[in-house]
């Protein structure tokens, strides 16, 4: 197994090495931007193994010292440290972390603005004056890549340069991830995509309540090398009373703000069932999450899909 990249429309590229997919898009001198988009897939062509070299430690619960080697995966335990308390491995950072590294190759001069799209988890490299748009899917259950229309989003955001935010990260129990809540979908804005990768998962987790219509099994059921064991995962939620759908989302929501006030994420969209709560930033310089309306919207081109 090898890794392989391939052109995208729009001067984007996908990269693609077993359970990694990335699609890069950057903007700028053409130069400098063919330079970065080369750095990024030389950069590609070593993550998975410098990963698998260390997945035992990186399925690991969080202690209170890190003794991971390579950058990507000390970078995942220093996103997920802050949660250790509980029960958490690097490894609920790791789409994140691993956006995180490669947008580092377009941070150069030239390059006005740039993203890395691993799977809806995002980093952004904004020059000055810079600003990106991002889409939030709230249902990823209803997200098709067989549908041949334009996409419609749920809700879009601004990122801009002058904003303490440089990742997006979601998670929720229908994603790719397994989840300990009933969260269709939550999604954190955060300074780095790593932060907001752990953040949305602790997040997603939280967003919970007790009920008969919430189906669990154990992770090692699901998926015999989960990181997760014999915690019991979502596999799915039956439509819930609109009460418990509030509770649910209060708890999260609570999460989220004790989050926000400990300076971990800037602020966070959380969805369940049709219902929803918006955690807005504290700072008045950053306002991007706070324009999403949970209503169909066209995606605007260019835009990076969270």
């Amino acid at each position: 197994m090898t890794a392989q990249r391939s052109a995208l429309d729009g001067g984007r590229w996908h990269f693609n090495h077993g359970p990694i997919d990335i699609v890069a898009e950057a903007h700028g001198d053409e130069v400098e931007v063919a330079v970065a988009h080369e750095l990024a897939w030389r950069r590609f062509g070593t993550v998975l193994d410098e990963l698998v070299a260390e997945l035992p430690l990186l399925r690991q619960p969080v202690g209170d010292a890190c003794l991971l080697q390579g950058p990507i995966a000390r970078r995942m335990w220093q996103a997920c440290a802050p949660f250790r308390a509980g029960f958490i491995t690097p490894m609920a950072a790791v789409a994140g972390a691993v956006a995180q590294e490669l947008i580092a190759c377009y941070q150069r001069a030239g390059i006005e603005r740039a993203w890395i799209n691993n799977g809806g988890d995002i980093a952004l490299h904004l020059a000055p004056g810079q600003t990106a748009r991002a889409g939030l899917f709230a249902d990823l259950a209803r997200f098709d890549l067989r549908d041949s229309g334009p996409l419609s989003t749920d809700g879009q955001f601004e990122l801009r340069a002058d904003m303490p935010v440089r990742g997006v990260a979601t998670s929720g129990w229908r994603g790719r991830s397994f989840s300990l809540g009933i969260a269709d979908s939550v999604t954190v804005l955060s300074a780095t995509a790593s932060q907001a990768d752990a953040a949305a998962t602790v997040i997603a987790n939280a967003v919970d309540v007790q009920d008969p219509g919430i189906h669990r099994r154990p992770a090692s059921e699901c998926k015999d090398d989960s990181d997760l064991g014999s915690i019991p995962v979502t596999v799915g939620v039956d439509p819930l009373a609109p009460a418990q759908v509030d509770r649910a989302l209060d708890a999260g929501a609570a999460r989220a703000r004790a989050l926000q006030h400990a300076g971990l994420i800037d602020s966070a969209m959380l969805v369940c069932q049709g219902q929803w709560r918006l955690v807005e930033p504290l700072s008045s310089l950053s306002s991007g999450i706070s324009a999403i309306a949970v209503q169909p919207q066209a995606a605007a081109v260019g835009s990076v899909f969270a």
